[in-house]
C-alpha cells in the first residue's frame, strides 16, 4: 500500500545506478531452496522512485534499473490535470516536463509497465488536481470524470507506447474506506476499461490490488469483500499485484507463501507483481503505530519466497518498488510527510549508502538466468 508523494519531486519518480563502490554485508543462512530458478522464465525490475533528489541521483537511479532488469515501471501517481481535461485547456507545464524528462530516460531495450493512480493517496478519493483540490462530481463515475480520465490515459499511452498498463492502482483500498464510492468506482472502471480497450486493443491492462488487504482481509464482512476483490480483479487482462508483507505482519517464508498460495487459488490469469519490497531495517513510527522488525536475511527470504513463486506459477514480471534506500530524498519530504514516507525507507537492495545487501546478490543471480 505504497502512498505516492508530491509532483514537486519530480526527480522521486525516476531510476539509476549506484556507484561501483559497494562493500561486503553480512551473510544470511540459505533456508530457501533455489535450485528450481536454474533458468526464469519471468521478467524482473524495477520502479523509478529515486533514493535523492539531486539529477545526478535520478541518473544513478535510471543506470541501476537498465543494468540490473529487463522490465521496469513508471508510476504517473500523484496528481491528474483534471481541469486542463475538462476544460480542454492547455496542461500544466510542470506536468508537461514531468512527463517529458520521464520520456527522455525511456529506454528502447526493456519493456515498460505504465502504472497510473485514479485514486489520491489516502485511497477514498479520486486523486487530486494540481492544484490539491479534488475534482467536482455528483457520482465517481460522472460521465465527466470519465471522459477525463480517458484522455489522461491516452495521453500517457501515447506518449510511453508502455507494453503493460495499470489504469488504476491499489483499488481494493477504496472498498475498504467506502462501499458506496466503491459500487461508483467499479462502474467508473468498466466503462474505462471498454474504451481503452477498443482503443488500444493489444495492450493488456490491469486495476492493480493490494494483496496485503485481499489475502485474509480484517474486515467484518470478509466473505463478502474477498469475493468481490476477487470477481472484480479477474476482470482485468491480467492480476496485477501490489505486495507489502510486512503491512500484513508476514515475516517468514511460511507466512509469504501463504499469501502467495491465495493469490494462486483465486484467479486463473496471469500474474504480475507490480510494486514489492521489504524491510531491511527494524522501523518504529509511533504516529501510526507502526513496528516492523526487519533485518536483511528476512528481507532476502521474501524476495527468494517471491521469485521462486514467479517462476513456478509463470508470473509475467516482478517489480521491486525501490532499488535503493531513499533517506537522502526523504529528508527533502515535507514535515507532514515524514513519518509517512518511512514506512518504505529501508526497503532497498541496496543501502542509503549504496552498500550491497545480501538481497541483491540473490537479485543479481537470478536476473542473470
Amino acid at each position: 500500500m505504497k502512498t505516492n508523494f508530491y509532483l514537486f519531486f519530480i526527480c522521486c519518480f525516476l531510476l539509476g545506478c549506484t556507484k561501483n563502490t559497494l562493500t561486503s554485508v553480512a551473510q544470511c543462512p540459505q533456508n530457501v531452496d533455489l535450485s528450481p530458478l536454474a533458468k526464469r522464465n519471468f521478467k524482473m525490475g524495477f520502479s523509478t522512485w529515486s533514493f535523492g533528489g539531486e539529477l545526478a541521483d535520478v541518473e544513478s537511479t535510471y543506470r541501476f534499473i537498465h543494468a540490473n532488469s529487463d522490465i521496469y515501471s513508471e508510476q504517473i501517481d500523484d496528481k491528474i490535470p483534471w481541469s486542463a481535461w475538462i476544460n480542454k485547456t492547455p496542461l500544466p507545464k510542470e506536468f508537461v516536463e514531468n512527463i517529458n524528462f520521464r520520456l527522455s530516460k525511456r529506454s528502447q531495450a526493456h519493456q515498460l509497465l505504465l502504472s497510473v493512480s485514479l485514486l489520491n493517496t489516502d485511497r477514498d478519493n479520486l486523486a487530486p488536481d494540481v492544484n490539491g483540490l479534488s475534482p467536482s462530481y455528483n457520482t465517481m463515475n460522472d460521465l465527466v470524470i470519465e471522459n477525463a480520465y480517458i484522455d489522461h490515459l491516452t495521453y500517457l499511452i501515447n506518449r510511453f507506447q508502455p507494453n503493460f498498463l495499470v489504469f488504476a492502482m491499489e483499488v481494493n483500498e477504496l472498498r475498504l474506506k467506502s462501499t458506496r464510492k466503491w459500487n461508483e468506482y467499479k462502474l467508473l472502471a468498466g466503462k474505462v476499461r471498454q474504451r481503452i480497450k477498443q482503443l488500444y486493443p493489444t495492450l493488456p491492462i490491469a486495476e492493480s490490488i493490494t494483496l496485503h488487504n485481499w489475502f485474509d482481509a480484517k474486515v467484518t464482512d470478509a466473505p463478502t469483500y474477498t469475493q468481490e476483490i476477487t470477481t472484480h480483479a479477474n476482470e482485468s487482462d491480467f492480476v496485477a499485484v501490489s505486495f507489502y508483507a510486512f503491512l500484513k505482519g508476514l515475516s517468514t517464508p511460511a507466512g509469504f507463501q501463504k499469501a502467495f498460495d491465495f493469490l494462486h487459488s483465486n484467479t486463473q490469469k496471469p500474474i504480475a507483481i507490480v510494486e514489492t519490497s521489504y524491510h531491511a531495517k527494524k522501523v518504529e513510527i509511533e504516529k501510526f503505530n507502526f513496528f516492523v522488525n526487519g533485518n536483511v536475511c528476512e528481507q532476502k527470504e521474501y524476495l527468494e519466497t517471491l521469485l521462486l513463486n514467479a517462476n513456478s506459477k509463470n508470473y509475467w514480471f516482478v517489480i521491486w518498488w525501490a532499488h535503493r534506500d531513499y533517506e537522502k530524498l526523504l529528508a527533502l519530504f515535507p514535515p507532514e510527510m515524514q513519518d509517512l514516507g518511512k514506512i518504505w525507507v529501508n526497503t532497498g537492495l541496496l543501502d542509503k549508502d549504496g552498500k550491497e545487501r545480501p538481497i541483491y546478490e540473490v537479485w543479481k543471480q537470478v536476473f542473470k538466468k
